[in-house]
């Protein structure tokens, strides 16, 4: 059905195929990045990386012959450069694999099939993220608690979640300024929203009023 405009040339790339496939490649690139930029913040650094992506994989892929295996361990060399960056968030991540995908198949030739994909991918991605698809409640919360170093952290907090919350676990610990703090990460599930405020004010008076973060799940996630 999809027929690689590339088929049969060996060694012989012709200019106007190039210049076609990098068009393409650039196209569905800049696609790529405005619809990252639709969905929330980002960085024009980032975003520009998206746009030329594509095009560069294709180069690679074009200067190998197409022959997929080459390409891949040519490009899991850069796997071996460590940038001074935080890692990226899942949305970041997975334009970067987009992006990837689209510039292997314009390096190979088929145009219309990375076209397609883009376009179906892309409106699948719209759908997902304008719809309540993976989300959760309101009411499901990360807490994070500053406590001093002798306070006993198993219980301490027992009777304010039994009051407040119908569900609370414990997920973590750590030390925090040097050892003299400990920092406690729960997740929560409030039985009335509306008693967040409440809750965190009787937090304070335990914890002596040091730090408490409280959020959805994602932001707090994306923090760590």
């Amino acid at each position: 059905m999809f027929t690689s405009i590339l088929n049969g040339i060996e060694g012989n790339l012709s200019i106007q195929n190039a210049l076609l496939c990098t068009a393409v490649s650039l196209t569905l690139g800049i696609f790529i990045a405005i619809l990252y930029m639709f969905q929330g913040s980002y960085t024009k650094n980032f975003v520009v990386t998206l746009a030329i992506l594509p095009a560069l994989v294709q180069l690679v892929i074009m200067l190998v012959n197409g022959n997929v295996g080459t390409s891949v361990a040519v490009l899991g060399t850069f796997s071996l450069i460590r940038f001074r960056s935080v890692p990226g968030s899942s949305r970041e991540i997975v334009s970067i694999f987009f992006s990837m995908a689209v510039g292997l198949a314009t390096g190979m030739g088929f145009l219309t099939f990375a076209g397609m994909m883009t376009v179906l991918t892309g409106v699948v991605f719209l759908l997902l993220m304008k719809t309540p698809f993976g989300e959760t409640g309101s009411a499901d919360k990360d807490l994070r608690i500053t406590i001093a170093e002798n306070m006993d952290y198993t219980e301490i907090f027992e009777d304010i979640f039994r009051k407040y919350t119908s569900k609370s676990s414990l997920q973590r610990v750590k030390t925090t300024n040097l050892g003299s703090m400990y920092e406690l990460e729960y997740h929560i599930t409030l039985k009335d929203s509306k008693q967040e405020k409440e809750m965190i004010d009787a937090i304070r008076c335990r914890n002596g009023n040091l730090t408490i973060i409280c959020g959805r799940r994602s932001s707090i996630q994306e923090e760590l």
